[in-house]
């Protein structure tokens, strides 16, 4: 099979083009009588504490299966978009590929459709190339953010998403065995938020096993879709789900990057109060000055003791902006976080003179 990820396009203007990065994963199930799939099933009895009903259920069927996985490397990836075909790389050792490539504006133009979170550019794998159960169900999409306006880089676990991270076996139980659940009204205020023309991005530690899942749970529940920045997972680095050492470099990397392709926009970080965000917000303050129009926190359960906790809230507000740190409990505490109109909407398909 082959998944895409939600990517994003950004304007280049010194050559008047949009570069469009297009990223994914090539996988194939593991066998049913599989050493390594009877394995990975027994560790997540014994991890969860499963009984045969639990192992049975559709839900834990559903996401087990997307850890249950053979990585496919050296497969080239095809895209159609309009008219186009278009290589987006080779596979690596982790089954990911990513490839940018630029379009010009009629291109763009002719492409974009307008969706209720944005301008997306829609694609799908050639058909011709691969397997027609393969073909027919690979599409994806990439988001057009412009060079001006508000984005909000989000987390997803206990952010928008009830996960409790702090509960080592609630963390387990809430991604495999029940239907995600949003963070109460997180998902209206991310919503109005669209509606005035802010562009998201989810950069999560949560492993890209879980994409698919992630963005039908978005679906369902109406939050804004926006780029998505997880982290490689693999069963053998770790117990399923754990930390890895990595967790906070990778998630401060993905969120440098975004900044840094858009010098001209303004940014919001938005995450909660356990261990990694505020210490992974400091860093990106401290290495970006300047670039952030804020940063808000919600206040979750940790295992850190609420003073120390407070501390590192203390650290980070020092590095933002006169009140540009908000920590808060319900989404109504972030109702004037986002200015009116942020950015005037596009019309990607009325600009093919823009150049």
């Amino acid at each position: 099979m082959i998944v895409f990820f939600p990517t994003y396009a950004r304007r280049i203007d010194a050559i008047g083009t949009w570069r469009v990065t297009v990223g994914g994963m090539v996988s194939r199930p593991l066998p049913p009588d599989s050493r390594r799939r009877t394995m990975a099933v027994a560790v997540f009895k014994r991890l969860l504490r499963l009984n045969e009903t639990q192992l049975s259920s559709p839900i834990f069927q559903d996401r087990a299966e997307a850890f249950l996985f053979q990585r496919i490397a050296g497969q080239p990836v095809h895209i159609r978009l309009g008219d186009r075909t278009i290589s987006v790389g080779v596979s690596d050792r982790a089954g990911h590929f990513e490839a940018s490539f630029d379009l010009d504006q009629a291109t763009i133009a002719a492409s974009a459709m307008q969706t209720a979170s944005g301008w997306r550019l829609p694609f799908a794998l050639v058909r011709d190339r691969y397997e027609p159960a393969i073909a027919d169900q690979a599409a994806g999409e990439v988001q057009l953010v412009d060079r001006e306006g508000f984005s909000v880089i989000s987390d997803i676990d206990d952010t928008i998403k009830i996960t409790n991270v702090a509960d080592r076996h609630e963390l387990l139980a809430n991604t495999l065995l029940r239907e995600f659940a949003a963070v109460p009204d997180m998902v209206a205020a991310y919503r109005d938020w669209a509606s005035r023309g802010v562009a998201f991005h989810y950069v999560s530690a949560s492993p890209w096993q879980l994409a698919v899942s992630l963005r039908q749970f978005f679906d369902t529940v109406g939050l804004p879709s926006g780029s998505m920045h997880l982290r490689l997972f693999r069963l053998k680095d770790s117990t399923p789900l754990g930390r890895l050492p990595s967790a906070k470099r990778s998630k401060q990397a993905s969120i440098i990057r975004i900044i840094d392709h858009f010098p001209q926009r303004r940014f919001i970080l938005i995450g909660d109060s356990g261990e990694r965000d505020p210490a992974v917000y400091a860093a990106v303050a401290r290495k970006r000055p300047g670039r952030l129009a804020g940063v808000a926190i919600r206040r979750v359960a940790s295992h850190t003791p609420w003073p120390k906790v407070e501390q590192r809230l203390g650290r980070l507000a020092g590095l933002l902006p006169a009140g540009g740190l908000r920590v808060f409990t319900t989404a109504a505490e972030l109702i004037d976080l986002i200015p009116g109109q942020v950015v005037p909407p596009t019309d990607y398909q009325g600009l093919s003179n823009a150049f």
